[in-house]
């Protein structure tokens, strides 16, 4: 059977692809972001999954307001990345892997989620951000399982349903006869937002909470509805949704292997964190 390591999670903003795609990394705005990669990195060089589950939203590239389904999952055998400019270079193609997706596919139909699949899908910075971030130089030999999930027009789906989409996938990634090694990955937040009266609200007291509970309490954040995360949070820093996905994918206890917060990238409350499964735990 696959073996779940853990979960990954970070921001997306494009402004992130731009400084790798200048080299910015070391520069002052920008080192206490990527420097919280480091340890991450390390983790991963001593795990080395095989298949990335990546749980992310889509900004209007593959699905736009006239067709916005509420969760999608991949099932192609690669994924054409292009974006909306920014200055971020388009990728080639990312590796899918088609068995897995439709394991999870009939996994989550089977279960009363009706999901869209999508056998051709275009991939934007929020899919393709932390796969560079993670895996700078070896990116591209992780196959990758992409799971959107509608954080852009109302009505958005509940944080306890994002839970138990987790959840379901963690089960059919479990349950997937192969011997590859699997990381589940959160793409999004924290808390920002980019329009309106609240433009550049960042909440640092809940962004600590809510990383906190995903190591102690994942289904904390499960107490609020939607709009009184969007209050909390911004109405782009409900992206958190995706992170809850991330860690539900991962069955039972998880260990902190590292985390990092900085404010601000882009008027984002950016975060990283890395999460090691339990029976990961024991065998280290």
């Amino acid at each position: 059977m696959a073996r779940i390591l853990g979960a990954l999670t970070t921001s997306h903003v494009p402004a992130i692809g731009g400084a790798l795609a200048r080299g910015a990394q070391d520069e002052p705005y920008w080192k206490p972001f990527f420097d919280g990669f480091k340890p991450v990195r390390a983790w991963l060089d001593e795990v080395k999954p095989d298949v990335a589950v990546v749980f992310y939203n889509d900004h209007g590239l593959n699905f736009f307001l006239d067709k916005l389904p509420t969760f999608a999952v991949g099932a192609a055998k690669q994924y054409v990345n292009e974006d909306e400019g920014w200055g971020i270079p388009s990728l080639p193609p990312i590796p899918g892997i088609p068995e897995l997706s439709w394991a999870i596919i009939e996994r989550l139909v089977a279960s009363d989620f009706d999901v869209t699949t999508c056998q051709e899908m275009l991939v934007d910075h929020a899919f393709t951000l932390p796969l560079k971030l993670f895996w700078p130089e070896t990116f591209q030999t992780i196959v990758t399982v992409p799971v959107c999930i509608n954080t852009v027009q109302f009505p958005l789906p509940s944080a306890k349903r994002c839970i138990a989409l987790g959840r379901e996938i963690g089960e059919a990634v479990a349950a997937w006869n192969s011997d590859k090694k699997v990381v589940m990955v959160g793409s999004g937040g924290l808390s920002h937002q980019l329009e309106g009266e609240r433009a550049g609200f960042i909440n640092k007291p809940f962004d600590l909470a809510f990383m906190r509970s995903l190591i102690d309490d994942p289904e904390w954040a499960a107490q609020y509805t939607i709009p009184q995360l969007v209050e909390k949070t911004g109405t782009q820093g409900v992206e958190l949704l995706m992170w809850l996905a991330a860690r539900a994918a991962v069955p039972g206890a998880v260990r902190e292997v590292h985390r990092n917060y900085h404010i601000p990238i882009s008027n984002t409350a950016a975060g990283t964190m890395a999460m090691a499964a339990k029976d990961l735990i024991a065998t280290e």
